[in-house]
């Protein structure tokens, strides 16, 4: 006969078992687990996420140009899922800082636990996911301005916003659909995906890195075509009427969060592609306390994707740019990148 609690400790090793207890209560005092690398990047990304929130829609009402206001739209999801992020991320690992509370008492279920890995990949996925997404928008309005009749619409936007979302969500739910699992993670404040060489967790963890190594090289391959066509097109002296200078405010965001991504992001995809291959299955059962602290640092430096994505809106926005630069031009009216066409049907664009 099995002891009561046998399928509840059963249900807690599903979750619980990556790491040791006790080997986070001895580091307790190492820097690296400190309450108040959370509680300050927190609060300090949260912050940062509102006001550009505030400054993106301030800025979309004034706005007369449909291909930035579909910019701005892709933005404001990423500002919107980067807030959403840490607020929920932060509202269950604060608290465990300060009160360190057991799991296995609180989540016997390993709920709370799913919904937390759950959201650090969901989360996580959708601002690399928006930055290619937005990278193969401008590509497209750069590169092939009368490929496509009009811009994109404020609803065909959100709808691709939505899109993403969906795709991340649908991600971040195969754990509980089976392939792989959510467990608790050094030094027992967060849950993330297993680096544990099961078939499951290899075929999940490469998912989610591949995906996101896929989506920063996209983003890299299609911002640099555009980057060396806006540079072509602003040395070109027949193209003194176009909308140069919005393209290129747009692309220097846009290569700013390009950036930001990849130094924050490829560390971590590349570490967990590393350390699901270098293992056959079957050859450990609990992470090696030297893997889960490199886990933990790589997590610390994605957070700052999430608190420095906000800053390149607000600091690289045209507005900011000319008080700090006051001989920057004005901005010109345009209508399109191409310059072999001829002035009348520029001037008939125009019109229209």
């Amino acid at each position: 006969m099995e002891p009561p609690n046998s399928s509840t400790a059963g249900q807690a090793d599903s979750c619980f078992g990556v790491f040791n207890a006790s080997d986070g209560r001895a580091s307790a005092q190492n820097s690296i687990t400190s309450p108040w690398f959370s509680t300050t990047f927190g609060l300090i990304g949260l912050c940062s996420n509102l006001f550009a929130l505030c400054v993106l829609v301030s800025s979309s009402r004034k706005l007369s140009s449909q291909a930035r206001s579909s910019f701005l739209i892709f933005l404001c999801g990423l500002v919107v899922t980067d807030f959403m992020g840490l607020l929920v991320t932060a509202s269950v690992i604060i608290p465990y800082h300060f009160t360190k509370f057991s799991w296995a008492k609180v989540d016997p279920g390993c709920h709370l636990c799913n919904f937390l890995g759950f959201s650090m990949v969901f989360f996580g996925q959708c601002p690399l996911l928006l930055g290619a997404t937005m990278a193969g928008e401008r590509f497209l309005g750069i590169n092939r301005p009368f490929s496509r009749s009009t811009s994109l619409s404020k609803r065909r936007a959100w709808a691709i916003v939505g899109l993403v979302w969906g795709f991340s969500c649908l991600l971040g739910l195969l754990p509980l659909l089976g392939l792989g699992r959510y467990t608790l993670q050094f030094p027992g404040s967060w849950c993330f995906l297993t680096l544990l060489p099961d078939t499951g967790n290899v075929i999940f963890c490469l998912l989610f890195a591949l995906l996101g190594i896929l989506s920063v090289l996209l983003s890299f391959v299609l911002n640099t075509v555009s980057v060396v066509t806006l540079c072509r097109v602003y040395h070109d002296r027949e193209s003194v009427q176009r909308r140069r200078d919005s393209e290129v405010e747009m692309m220097v965001q846009l290569v700013g969060i390009m950036i930001i991504a990849t130094i924050c992001w490829m560390p971590l995809l590349i570490f967990i592609v590393q350390m699901v291959l270098q293992h056959l299955p079957g050859q450990a059962r609990v992470l090696p306390t030297d893997t889960q602290e490199m886990l933990l640092i790589y997590i610390r430096m994605v957070t700052w994707n999430q608190i420095l994505d906000p800053w390149v809106y607000i600091l690289f926005r045209r507005a900011v740019l000319q008080r700090v630069y006051p001989r920057l031009p004005p901005r010109p009216s345009i209508v399109s990148l191409s310059p072999s066409l001829p002035r009348k049907l520029t001037a008939a664009s125009v019109l229209q």
